[in-house]
């Protein structure tokens, strides 16, 4: 929700471009956390969270143009960046249980 936020204030000329690209990658974090979530075998639990996880990137990188381009100020890109770093170890440490227990 904050993304939707943050993006509000970037020019109109960018909605179909950055804020196209972030709002969706930002959706495609939480999207494929839910597909994980209802897959079955862990290892396909882990391929869907490989997915996740890069979209995370995908969306600090857009979070960093944003940046570059001051649609959004540093305040408002240090607190979303550091939300995508915790979510990104969480994910991982959760990656890294599924493949210990996969047996």
């Amino acid at each position: 929700m904050e993304i939707y936020k943050a993006v509000n204030e970037f020019p109109k000329f960018e909605q179909y471009a950055l804020t196209s690209q972030l709002i969706r990658s930002a959706n495609s974090v939480i999207a494929n956390i839910a597909e994980a979530h209802g897959r079955f075998y862990y290892a396909d639990k882990i391929r869907v969270l490989y997915i996740s996880r890069a979209e995370i990137h995908e969306t600090q990188s857009h979070l960093r143009v944003a940046l570059g381009q001051k649609y959004i100020d540093n305040q408002v890109f240090k607190e979303l960046d550091d939300k995508y770093e915790i979510l990104n170890r969480k994910i991982n440490a959760f990656i890294s249980y599924l493949a210990k227990n996969k047996q």
